[in-house]
């Protein structure tokens, strides 16, 4: 009986540890910064694309950005063929102009921004972390977008 209870405490025991090693293990791997994600392509290929794109403004030392990040991830898998997702380092000079022209005061700061209307429209802060109004907001530009792009292929015929 003895030899049965030290059996099962030895096995509890090492789920517990190797349950905390992996949990130590993902730790030490999740991302720690919002530019460890690398989602989306760059604002230069987003420009000549046909696709609107919804740019992430964002600091590596933000912690809302970082806990943004995990719904932006999703975000691009499910647009990824309506939008182009691109990340802009605030902090990086090579963004310097872009960042002044939009005028970004805070972080993290999201636009559809699209080059064929140039049109420019700032995500409320107060989706981010509500995925259903953030996809509302997603959806109801691309049904804007495609009326526009209707009411252009009228005028050009």
């Amino acid at each position: 009986m003895r030899k049965k209870l030290l059996i099962s405490l030895g096995i509890i025991i090492a789920l517990a540890v190797s349950s905390v090693v992996g949990f130590a293990v993902a730790a030490m791997n999740a991302p720690k910064h919002p530019s460890d994600y690398k989602i989306g392509i760059t604002y230069d290929k987003a420009l000549s694309s046909d696709k609107p794109m919804l740019a992430l403004f964002y600091v590596d030392w933000c912690g809302y950005c970082m806990k943004f990040m995990p719904k932006y991830k999703i975000l691009s898998g499910i647009y990824k063929n309506k939008y182009n997702f691109v990340m802009i380092d605030v902090e990086d000079k090579n963004n310097q102009k872009l960042v002044e022209d939009v005028g970004i005061s805070g972080f993290p700061t999201v636009y559809i921004l699209d080059p064929k209307y140039d049109n420019r429209v700032l995500m409320s802060n107060n989706f981010y972390q509500n995925l259903q109004k953030f996809r509302v907001e997603l959806d109801r530009y691309l049904r804007i977008r495609a009326l526009l792009d209707k009411a252009t292929a009228m005028d050009e015929k």
